[in-house]
């Protein structure tokens, strides 16, 4: 099914790899062939989403970009951009197929609902290609380790003034004139990740190869869910050893403060578009594990209050505090200033609304960017700064993050 989509200029494929089966509606979608699309810089985007939103009434897919802040608040985004992609861009698919416990659907517009059937044989007869080509891309920094470790020293700068109390710093890795194919390097990404957000998604020359463990905001009629991230530790082939890892991970009051300080920004941010009383904290700093790390997760729930159009939702908790900090806009100005590249998509989101005007959102971390039209591939790796960081320690959580894509990207054979 994803190898049939490659065929098509506009396609978004969402993967669960089985891992959301508690809150996730679908185990796969698949979209592809626009019919309608928006695509736009950040003024006024999120007036614009919700006029194409309203007007469609249908199932649109889609990504908000990080710098979509510029539109959410008075701030501004000046550093180097290499990949030169619009701030927001969503479509309404000709055909969507979604899988939901093993059966499969299709949606089609009606003028190409006879295509069903034509459709169903052509997926079926094909095989599944083969992991994978051989491709190798060396990637470079965008600022060294000892301007990384500078930088760190100036954030902790202001958190001991109190100008913030948390700040998500990220570093930039890239590599220019490069050709590639996403497709293969999603399905090995994917593969080594199986992560319960895991996207692929091309645009025109615009692609995201995405394989992210983290729910921005999800809402199900009137009820909201976010599940934000912070706290990560690596994995051990040793079976005991990865228990002890997890247990500390579990234990450590860095990263417990890290997790609360965001839940509380999340909190906040909801409680501005919630029916009074309804926001809640599930579940606090549960650990889960995947693939390449544990990881610290917490989830927040709340009630839509009567009357909130649902890109309210989004605009009102935009950017998410997991890739911002506290406070939220103190922290983007400083984040803006010592970081050297626009974030672009990265720790932005990717997802869908349906035709009810529910939605269901990733934040997009452990991604590659690229371009295929100026040939710019680049992805960016992060940590929350408190003041109980280790500028070294931070650095090294930084490659551990990289390292599947690394792993994809070096060599993919």
């Amino acid at each position: 099914m994803f190898s049939w989509g490659n065929g098509f200029q506009e396609i978004v494929w969402l993967d669960s790899n089985e891992g959301d089966s508690k809150t996730g509606e679908y185990e796969a979608i698949l979209a592809v062939e626009a019919f309608t699309a928006i695509k736009t810089d950040h003024v006024n985007a999120f007036d614009k989403l919700k006029d194409y939103q309203e007007t469609t009434a249908d199932w649109i897919f889609g990504y908000l970009s990080y710098d979509l802040k510029n539109d959410v608040e008075d701030l501004y985004s000046m550093n180097h951009d290499g990949l030169e992609f619009p701030d927001l861009y969503f479509f309404q698919p000709q055909k969507i197929i979604l899988i939901k416990e093993h059966r499969v659907e299709f949606q089609y517009l009606r003028m190409v609902d006879d295509e069903i059937d034509g459709d169903f044989e052509e997926i079926l007869s094909l095989s599944e290609k083969q992991l994978l080509k051989n491709t190798s891309v060396q990637v470079k920094n965008r600022i060294s380790k000892k301007e990384y470790l500078e930088k760190v020293s100036v954030m902790l700068d202001h958190i001991h003034r109190g100008d913030i109390y948390e700040a998500n710093f990220c570093q930039e890795f890239y590599a220019e004139n490069v050709e590639i194919d996403a497709i293969d390097i999603f399905r090995s990404l994917n593969h080594i990740s199986t992560p319960p957000f895991a996207a692929f998604l091309r645009l025109e020359q615009y692609n995201l190869i995405s394989a992210s463990p983290e729910r921005y905001l999800k809402k199900k009629g009137r009820y909201l869910l976010s599940q934000p991230i912070k706290g990560t530790a690596r994995r051990s082939e040793d079976e005991n050893e990865d228990r002890r890892i997890a247990q500390e991970l579990a234990a450590d009051p860095k990263e417990q403060s890290e997790n609360v300080m965001i839940v509380d920004l999340v909190r906040n941010d909801l409680s501005r578009i919630a029916e009074k009383g309804s926001v809640e904290v599930e579940e606090l700093c549960k650990v889960y594990s995947f693939r390449q790390v544990h990881q610290l997760i917490s989830t927040v729930k709340a009630r839509l209050a009567e009357g909130i159009p649902p890109v309210e939702a989004l605009r009102t908790s935009f950017p998410m505090g997991s890739m911002t900090g506290a406070p939220k806009i103190s922290a983007m100005k400083i984040i803006e200033k010592l970081e050297e590249s626009r974030r672009g998509l990265y720790s932005g989101a990717v997802g869908f609304f349906t035709p009810e005007a529910d939605f269901d959102f990733n934040v997009v971390i452990r991604s590659i960017l690229y371009n295929s039209e100026n040939k710019y591939l680049s992805f960016s790796v992060g940590g929350a700064i408190t003041a109980k960081s280790d500028p070294e320690k931070e650095y090294e959580e930084c490659l551990l993050k990289a390292r599947a894509m690394r792993e994809v990207l070096s060599n993919m054979n």
